[in-house]
């Protein structure tokens, strides 16, 4: 087992103040992989006692000077990229064919897409009064971030936040800590000064609010559930400093009659339940236009069927487990309310699946002739779960698909361009697939209403960690 209880802090791996072990399982064995420590309120101010003191002057290195440093990132994340792969599908258990082509490959895209926003960022310009406006690096910065995608969220907060010539403290997610352990060994020796980057593992309700109420802390970029996202912007409140927020989804997938079902509906199916359920941009409601219903319930069904859960350490196109036993059980209460509310069950079901006594594996499940009252159509399920719903027509389907709390992201399947343009105008959420239409590297990240605020990724990745300063100067007119 892994000895992995030190911190990163100030350019050094360091005891926490207080022993406090936690062994990390992997979830298709349940058996322990590493042992980490929690970190307290005392290592959250060690942290950003550093992370302060390191800024004054890595604020003020050029772009020039920053832009050489992510490139020797990028560089040692590319020669030690097998070992991230290892790494995530032993304490996620993500497939080892999806962490090497998703899991682990987001760490070169995000990382590439941020040196190429920060070659093109202007951080001086005069406005058309001929005042300035300068764009300057917000502060110390607390990143907290979750097991899901986890090198995702890591690249998409410490990235940003140190190009702009910030400073960070990383609290990774408890569940997933070794991503983030083997992320601070290549910023250590890709040489970012001490100080610019700091880790710190630890629970939510101590080192998490420890660092969201820190006084020193200028920023906190936080993604995670909506509760917790909550608790967040509660504990910052009160010394009013920036909360960007990253949450939850429940994205409804809208299929008219005229697109191509065969495709289109294997795909979507397939895109639920990728990561074994758990992306918070999943289109987990499929919307079905009624003159086409019953043909794509009978697609849903063949392909839900075809699903394959295996062992992640093996290559292929199954899906693994899910994180935790907490998580386990979360999506099995949710299954057996879909079930107990009325839902035409079409694959799947509470238990794991077949063969599968250890580890906690789901099986794949489908379920038909959902409404928007149950609870498998309000609540983010976080697994590999598909609630498919009727709807008539398309002013309908806008109406049922926006019905939501959460605002993430939203996919729109049809033959008619003009109504696909048409349609996503009106859809309340961050980002709209089209037809398949993937993420690309660079595009903004984020959703409406309880889904969060802010964006990631790209030049508005950047912004959201700058501050903008006006300078009036006398000669101005």
């Amino acid at each position: 087992m892994l000895d992995k209880r030190k911190f990163y802090i100030n350019g050094e791996w360091v005891d926490p103040t207080t022993p406090n072990d936690l062994e990390v399982l992997n979830p298709a064995t349940e058996k322990p992989v590493a042992m980490i420590s929690m970190g307290t309120a005392a290592d959250i101010d060690r942290a950003v006692a550093a992370a302060k003191k390191a800024f004054v002057t890595y604020s003020r290195t050029s772009v020039k000077e920053r832009l050489a440093l992510l490139e020797r990132l990028l560089a040692i994340y590319k020669r030690r990229y097998d070992e991230m792969v290892e790494t995530i599908t032993m304490e996620l258990g993500a497939p080892v064919t999806m962490s090497r082509e998703q899991q682990a490959d987001v760490g070169v895209g995000h990382l590439q897409g941020f040196i190429d926003a920060l070659k093109r960022l202007h951080t001086r310009e005069v406005l058309p009064n001929g005042d300035v406006l300068l764009r300057e690096p917000i502060g110390v910065c607390g990143l907290i971030t979750p097991w899901n995608w986890p090198i995702n969220q890591i690249a998409l907060k410490v990235v940003p936040a140190m190009a702009t010539g910030s400073t960070c403290v990383l609290k990774p997610s408890e569940f997933t800590p070794l991503n983030a352990l083997l992320y601070a060994e290549m910023v250590h020796e890709a040489g970012f000064p001490a100080g610019t980057f700091n880790l710190v593992n630890g629970d939510g309700l101590n080192a998490g609010a420890a660092l969201s109420r820190h006084k020193d802390v200028a920023m906190m970029s936080f993604t995670g559930s909506t509760r917790a996202g909550i608790a967040v912007s509660k504990d910052a409140a009160d010394t009013v400093k920036r909360v960007t927020l990253e949450l939850g989804g429940k994205s409804p997938n809208i299929v008219f009659e005229d697109a191509d079902l065969e495709d289109r509906v294997t795909a979507s199916v397939l895109e639920c339940f990728n990561n074994s359920g758990q992306s918070c941009d999943a289109p987990t409601r499929l919307l079905v236009q009624k003159s086409v219903y019953d043909k794509v319930v009978e697609i849903a069904t063949r392909v839900g069927r075809q699903v394959k859960v295996g062992n992640p350490a093996e290559e292929g196109s199954h899906i693994g487990p899910l994180v935790s036993d907490i998580q386990f059980s979360r999506v099995q209460a949710l299954i057996e309310a879909g079930i107990s509310e009325g839902a035409r069950l079409l694959v799947g079901g509470a238990g794991k699946p077949q063969g599968f006594k250890t580890g906690y594996f789901v099986k794949p499940t489908i379920f038909a002739d959902v409404n928007n009252t149950m609870r498998i159509a309000r609540e983010e399920v976080f697994g590999p779960v598909l609630a498919i719903m009727p709807f008539d027509t398309e002013e309908e389907a806008i109406e049922i698909a926006n019905d939501t709390n959460y605002g993430l992201a939203a996919y729109v399947q049809t033959g008619d361009p003009k109504r696909a343009e048409r349609v996503a105008s009106r859809l309340r959420a961050g980002m709209v697939h089209i037809n398949g239409g993937p993420h690309r590297y660079g595009s903004p990240f984020g959703g409406y209403k309880q889904s969060g605020n802010g964006r990631e990724g790209g030049r508005f990745g950047l912004e959201d960690f700058l501050e903008v300063k006006t300078v009036h100067r006398p000669d101005a007119a």
